[in-house]
């Protein structure tokens, strides 16, 4: 379903993430979704029991994480020398002297920064889809959640990868290590759960009173 836009300013108003146009507010059923007449951007996309789904989604993407950080990602062997690496090892190879800022942040950007974003999104839903009161602080660290959501680039890390490793094949015999797979788990589960995820109803349930 499109939202309806609203000409006079009202309390139950939805402005649009993307072009900041107004509509008033209409809940769309379960399965349907409210979008911006504008821009075609998603406003609000209700799903039954999509809380429970999501952490469940959380849980899985965090064991992930930790397993694809630890376990081999690729082995390497030239000339009867093999070498495996972990998405660890390969972060920080440069850890050493001036590249140290630069290994810093790929490890962020592939490793850290995901964890943060899951480890924050269970902080504020768990609360929320157990019937109990938001976390303390929770509209803070859901904002924050979102605002990291540019830089968590475990899935483009692995895309790159597997096609770097296509391309020097033919100089080496490349082997995927398990976590080069977890990582691939991690694709299709952190694009799951990003289409699972209502932002406009988790807004909404931190906005509610707190039940006495």
């Amino acid at each position: 379903m499109t939202a309806t836009a609203h000409p006079n300013p009202r309390e139950d108003l939805i402005v649009c993430p993307k072009c900041d146009a107004a509509y008033a507010l209409v809940r769309p059923g379960p399965g349907e979704r409210a979008v911006c007449h504008r821009c075609h951007t998603v406003l609000i996309t209700p799903r039954r029991k999509a809380g429970m789904q999501i952490i469940a989604l959380s849980v899985a993407i965090l064991v992930l994480i930790v397993a694809a950080a630890i376990f081999p990602f690729l082995s390497i062997s030239v000339g009867g020398a093999k070498n495996t690496v972990s998405v660890l090892d390969a972060a920080l190879a440069f850890s050493d002297g001036p590249m140290i800022v630069l290994s810093l942040t790929t490890a962020a950007l592939i490793i850290f920064i995901p964890l943060t974003r899951v480890l924050l999104s269970l902080y504020v839903l768990v609360p929320i889809v157990l019937d109990k009161p938001p976390a303390r602080n929770a509209a803070q660290a859901f904002r924050f959640a979102e605002a990291l959501r540019p830089w968590s680039m475990a899935e483009i890390f692995a895309i790159g990868c597997a096609v770097a490793l296509v391309k020097i094949s033919d100089l080496a015999d490349v082997g995927f290590g398990p976590a080069f797979w977890l990582f691939v788990c991690l694709v299709v589960l952190f694009v799951v759960q990003d289409n699972f995820l209502c932002r406009w109803s988790v807004w909404y349930a931190l906005g509610k009173p707190a039940k006495s």
